[in-house]
């Protein structure tokens, strides 16, 4: 075995143990943690493949944004991790199903008898010149334009509904109508300042 697939094998297996401790985890900021640890290995692997910008990309976009984007939201929601708890047993035999369901799709679908190395040959090793950021970027604006800018429209519906989820009413919270302040009049409304002398107690 070579050092390559050594590493290979050791960030793969960390994702999956990260993976599953995100689905596990009772508390969802230890989740988001366990996500960020996912992510880290997953760029590994991307460097592995050659994916220099996408695994750049991983931890600067997602790590780095989106993942403290996530906790914040996580904290403004005030979940109640007791809810969770208890409904965590109750549907985790329907979870276990579901996650067998999904393990023999991919298998099915993404196995070796239809992406193994008979099916699809190793990629060749390239030059130290060579950019997969002006390779991606080529793809990406021309072939796949259309399911990049649907995928731009759900990210924008994904944030509107995250702050519409934070924007809730609450009934210990102060604040100001600056249209009843306009409207005040002189008199009684309004606070009188007077001048005068000091007097001695």
């Amino acid at each position: 075995m070579t050092l390559e697939k050594l590493i290979f094998y050791v960030l793969a297996a960390v994702v999956l143990a990260a993976a599953v401790m995100v689905v596990t985890r009772r508390n969802p900021v230890h989740s988001a943690l366990f996500l960020i640890l996912a992510f880290f290995a997953s760029s590994g692997i991307w460097l592995l493949a050659e994916a220099e910008f996408l695994a750049i990309v991983l931890v600067l976009v997602y790590v780095g944004a989106v993942m403290v984007l996530f906790l914040f939201v996580l904290m403004m929601l005030d979940i109640d991790i007791a809810v969770l708890r208890s409904g965590f047993i109750k549907l985790l035999p329907l979870g276990l199903v579901m996650a067998i369901a999904m393990a023999a799709e991919l298998i099915l679908i993404v196995g070796p008898d239809n992406f193994g190395l008979e099916k699809y040959a190793a990629p060749a090793r390239h030059a130290a010149d060579y950019s997969n950021t002006e390779e991606l970027g080529s793809v990406l604006y021309t072939v796949y334009m259309y399911p990049f800018e649907v995928a731009a429209v759900i990210l924008l519906v994904a944030i509107i509904a995250a702050i519409g989820l934070t924007m809730r009413r609450r009934t210990d919270t102060k604040f100001i109508d600056p249209s009843t302040q306009v409207v005040i009049k002189k008199g009684d409304d309004r606070i009188r300042m007077v001048s005068m002398d000091a007097e001695k107690g």
